[in-house]
């Protein structure tokens, strides 16, 4: 697939209605904008009610595109495309109304989906992923995305398990669709996102071309489906997680304000997978919701020079991306980089070390602001504008949410003792949680103790409100009667300069029961020492760093280690290795 031409064919053919300049803001027009924004964040601060029909689309990006036509709104675009040849798409909220409209007349009329159908969507980060998403609110499809590293079974497992009618995906993994189709008795349609035709696929770009963009966007319910995550599998086999209109199209109001710090006037790039659910909260509704721009590079792979080169190329004001894209970032030489517009950064996924936030700081003198939630809810908990940061605290609980620490029973626990991190449910269920896991009423109910949905991490909350994760319920080692949670053992491994990446993990023991064991992958000036001796200095380091009896008994060093396809680290991959299950 080849961007070029997606750009000088189709999209200039579909927009020669449209040639109209961005308008600029001026001081002495002063924006309504605010009440979109401070509408919908009341809604999170249950100070108004939740509207019984919403649609995101018809509701807050229609309202955006009648803004910028008033000339209310500042030059931004709306979204905001590069890739590494330098090729770029540009769109105003008028432009991807109009292309949005067009691709829901696709879906509606050639894939003859209805609302309610469910549709598979594998792609890499093009721009059709987000028309694709906007055209599946706008007719009430529910949108299932994926990420392009699925394999053929992964594809297939997620075709049966959702009943989709239909599958989104390029050129790259069509023949990994076309080999599993016999088994797929539910897929009735094949949309491809490519250049070239292929024989039994519909093609996106061909049929935008002969398309109306004439399209009345669906009444949709606030608590009907619009989204099913298949959760990452970090503890388990995927599960299907329903989102509703609401719950994500309203949502992150709060934390698109006070944890994003979002405005009409910011750039946003989260460089977060498009099948990752981390897309859905950082590249389309928190941005859009507070009118902001989002900006994708398609950066197939990661690469720290491509982030840092980008960041100090484009005006990008707001920048989003996991820890361990951090972890590279500072130990890749950032001085010779000027990030001149580039104002707060985020992070989420998994926690963050408190030894790579200050690096961070000590390198652009930005803080990074991590924030905390799940496939299952919107953002748990953040370290909000105007809150002091408290280096490895996941910040405090973001309305609509009263966060508490549970013991297995469901009894709340003091501050200072560590349990499981909680969302209370009753009386009332939080408007922005998921909706039920699809066919498995008892894995929905099970997340339920007592009046609290559990998240199955475990954490401690101080005196002040801030939580400190400790790690997944299962991920917890037991020692000699000693909790010790991977993350801490981990945080003090990655300040010795050895240590690159590492995951921690329980190993059998005959005396103890069982010991802490670490993975390390070696920082490159390290990996022809002595092994014997560095994990000696090892050692004696996370016992100074942490308390004494948290050391790794075991220390195995790797090329690499376990990830899911989202790039979080499976330490039951090796748990399991190490107990020879």
């Amino acid at each position: 697939f080849i961007m070029r031409t997606f750009i000088k064919s189709w999209i200039p053919q579909c927009l020669q209605i449209l040639k109209s300049p961005f308008r600029f803001f001026h001081g002495c027009n002063r924006l309504p904008t605010s009440q979109i924004i401070s509408y919908y964040d009341s809604i999170n601060r249950c100070e108004t009610e939740l509207p019984e029909y919403f649609n995101f689309a018809s509701d807050v990006l229609d309202e955006w595109l009648q803004l910028e036509k008033d000339g209310r709104l500042p030059a931004n675009p709306a979204f905001w495309w590069v890739n590494d040849e330098g090729e770029e798409v540009k769109w105003s909220f008028e432009e991807l109304g109009f292309l949005s409209r067009k691709t829901a007349n696709v879906l509606s009329e050639a894939c003859g989906l209805q609302r309610g159908d469910r549709v598979l969507a594998v792609l890499p980060r093009v721009p059709e992923w987000w028309l694709l998403s906007i055209a599946c609110i706008r007719t009430g499809i529910v949108f299932i995305p994926g990420t392009s590293q699925l394999t053929a079974k992964d594809i297939l497992y997620r075709l049966q398990a959702s009943k989709a009618k239909c599958i989104i995906t390029s050129d790259t993994l069509a023949p990994a669709v076309e080999s599993v189709l016999p088994d797929c008795q539910f897929l009735k349609t094949k949309l491809i996102v490519a250049k070239e035709r292929r024989g039994g696929w519909l093609n996106l770009k061909e049929l935008l071309l002969v398309t109306s963009a004439d399209h009345k966007c669906i009444k949709t319910r606030s608590q009907d489906p619009m989204l099913i995550y298949f959760t990452s599998g970090s503890t388990g086999s995927p599960k299907m997680v329903v989102q509703s209109h609401s719950s994500y199209g309203i949502g992150f109001a709060t934390s698109s304000r006070y944890w994003m710090n979002l405005t009409p006037s910011d750039i946003m790039w989260n460089t977060s997978d498009t099948g990752w659910v981390k897309a859905a909260w950082s590249s389309v509704f928190a941005p859009w919701i507070s009118g902001s721009c989002v900006f994708v590079h398609s950066m197939p792979q990661f690469k720290p020079a491509v982030i840092a080169d980008t960041l100090s190329r484009y005006p990008i004001t707001t920048f989003c991306t996991a820890p361990t894209a951090y972890r590279m970032l500072v130990q890749h030489d950032l001085s010779s980089y000027k990030f001149m517009n580039l104002k707060h950064c985020l992070s989420g996924g998994e926690p963050l070390n408190p030894e790579v936030m200050e690096q961070w700081k000590i390198q652009t003198g930005l803080d990074i602001y991590e924030g905390y939630g799940q496939t299952e809810t919107v953002t748990i908990c953040a370290n909000m504008k105007g809150m002091k940061i408290k280096p490895g605290s996941l910040g405090k609980a973001v309305p609509p949410y009263d966060v508490r620490i549970i013991d297995d029973d469901g009894a709340v626990l003091p501050a200072g003792e560590e349990g499981n991190i909680a969302i209370q449910v009753q009386p009332a269920r939080p408007f922005c949680m998921f909706s039920e896991y699809l066919d498995n009423p008892e894995k929905t109910a099970a997340c339920v103790t007592g009046n609290f949905y559990v998240t199955g991490d475990r954490a401690i909350m101080d005196e002040e409100g801030y939580v400190w994760f400790v790690g997944r319920s299962d991920d917890i080692i037991n020692s000699s009667g000693y909790r010790i949670g991977p993350f801490e053992v981990e945080s003090a491994l990655i300040q010795h300069p050895a240590v690159s990446e590492s995951a921690v993990v329980s190993s059998p023991d005959p005396i103890r029961g069982e010991v802490v064991k670490a993975f390390i992958v070696l920082a490159p000036a390290f990996v022809s020492h002595n092994p014997e001796k560095l994990t000696h200095d090892l050692q004696q380091h996370v016992k100074k760093v942490t308390a004494p009896y948290k050391y790794p008994r075991k220390v195995e060093f790797v090329q690499s280690l376990p990830k899911t396809s989202t790039g979080k680290i499976q330490r039951k991959v090796l748990r399991n290795r190490e107990w020879g299950r």
